[in-house]
């Protein structure tokens, strides 16, 4: 691993380590992880954008050690993205049906924001086609699928109630014809770090991670946020009464933190909303217990 005005091999040994964490492995399998990533080829990545406010783009955008910049460059290869590529029009449309053509089966396509079904899916459109056709285009011919974010895993706020345009998850979107297996990983945004767990996860073991019945990774939502939060015993900081959720929602966030394990709601003083359960804008809310009433 070079270190020309890129990520050091000490730096991405780092992130390893904490990848192996979020996976619920020892720390010492992170020169593993490192490995798997350095032995082969890059991970080819197609990501697709629908109905979302790119906040789960700008949540990976937002690690370090490695940079997102190293982590396209030197972790996996970012062949479509359109918030980061510079053509636009026609061209994207070309580059992102001849991409999913020539690498069939061989891809990971990652994808972000809800699908609109209603009336064969008019209320969404990237560039001359509904998003819907799109996804039943390119998604079929991954060799995984990855939804990013609760939007793209169970329809997140574009399908809360009444929920006019038919907003859906992938998987519901695409409906039980599909073949290609899917891993949500729902948050409102989701951690980067636990995306990079599921690609470490194939070259790792040769195999998916175990899902929930929800088709969440176990490693990122076998336990409840309560049950990891350091505050859960603490009277005078548990915001159990002011509408926290850790209860009913399951995610690692007490444990891997965001912003380079900086913090997480609970540390920075918001109760959990519940953002990587299905359908949370309708369960989960009011997000808030005024006055802890």
């Amino acid at each position: 691993m070079k270190d020309k005005g890129g990520v050091t091999r000490r730096e991405f040994m780092k992130f390893c380590g904490i990848v192996a964490g979020a996976l619920g492995l020892e720390a010492s399998f992170g020169p593993r992880i490192f490995e798997a990533f350095a032995a082969g080829p890059k991970p080819s990545v197609l990501w697709l954008h629908f109905a979302e406010c790119t906040g789960c783009t700008e949540a990976v955008l937002r690690t370090s050690n490695p940079g997102f910049a190293d982590l396209i460059f030197d972790t996996i290869s970012l062949d479509y993205h359109e918030t980061l590529m510079a053509a636009a029009g026609d061209t994207v449309e070309q580059i992102l049906t001849d991409t999913a053509e020539q690498k069939k089966g061989e891809f990971f396509c990652v994808v972000e924001g809800a699908i609109p079904t209603a009336a064969g899916g008019v209320y969404g459109w990237m560039g001359s086609r509904t998003m819907l056709s799109l996804a039943q285009e390119i998604c079929p011919k991954a060799k995984a699928i990855i939804a990013i974010g609760n939007c793209a895993s169970y329809g997140g706020l574009p399908a809360a109630y009444p929920n006019p345009t038919g907003a859906a998850g992938v998987e519901q979107a695409l409906g039980t014809g599909l073949s290609v297996p899917v891993v949500n990983l729902p948050g409102c945004p989701p951690n980067p770090v636990n995306f990079i767990g599921v690609l470490a996860n194939d070259p790792l073991k040769g195999s998916w991670p175990a899902l929930d019945s929800n088709g969440r990774p176990t490693f990122a939502s076998g336990k409840t946020v309560h049950s990891k939060c350091p505050y859960r015993e603490n009277e005078s900081r548990c915001l159990e009464d002011f509408g926290c959720k850790g209860k009913i929602c399951n995610n690692n966030c007490p444990t891997i933190k965001f912003n380079d394990a900086t913090s997480f709601p609970m540390q920075a003083g918001h109760p959990c909303i519940g953002c990587s359960e299905p359908d949370f804008w309708d369960r989960m809310t009011p997000f808030y217990r005024e006055g802890g009433e």
